[in-house]
């Protein structure tokens, strides 16, 4: 005899749990997406207690806002936007940030394109939280996130032409941080 599970069914179920304030719904789904999610976080945030402050909030956020989610549309990439949102929001919030524009800015790239694949997940994450949160910021959205430049503008209430200044400063940091940490230091 076959036994197939719904996941559509077991996911509106626990949705439905959450909708309703069930404690163990929520704890549910905050253990299955905890880990995912705190890797967003991180990219955003300057130490890991800020990274938990914004999980923590976001959480607030998912379960307040949970009966917007549409059944049949990725739960992760909706948890995702709101944990991103929510860096967003501490970003402005905890920091008041200087930002220069350029009339013309030029794509830099890292001379030695192998560089990156030397490196452990940890030590990328590493060089990616020592930036600035204004440099972060738009690295993260533009880079990991797919963000476009009017995009990053209009969340970070910035002008295009600084996006694409910050992009540039914090590529070529990102280069003198893993040329000096970890290529020219033995790895």
């Amino acid at each position: 005899m076959e036994i197939a599970i719904n996941l559509k069914n077991q996911e509106q179920d626990l949705i439905q749990a959450c909708i309703q304030k069930e404690r163990w719904a929520q704890k549910s789904l905050y253990e299955d997406y905890y880990g995912t999610l705190m890797g967003v976080c991180l990219r955003y945030s300057n130490n890991r207690e800020d990274a938990l402050d914004i999980l923590h909030d976001g959480f607030i956020k998912i379960f307040k806002h949970i009966e917007k989610y549409q059944i049949g549309t990725s739960l992760v990439a909706w948890m995702r936007r709101i944990m991103v949102n929510t860096a967003i929001d501490f970003y402005r919030k905890a920091v008041r940030r200087r930002t220069e524009d350029l009339d013309k800015v030029y794509d830099v790239q890292i001379a030695d394109a192998d560089a990156i694949s030397m490196l452990s997940q940890k030590e990328v994450l590493e060089a990616v939280r020592s930036l600035t949160p204004s440099y972060r910021s738009v690295f993260n959205l533009y880079v990991i996130e797919g963000y476009s430049h009017k995009e990053v503008a209009q969340k970070l209430d910035i002008t295009e032409s600084t996006s694409r200044s910050n992009l540039v400063k914090a590529r070529m940091k990102l280069k003198q941080i893993i040329k000096t940490r970890f290529i020219e230091h033995g790895k």
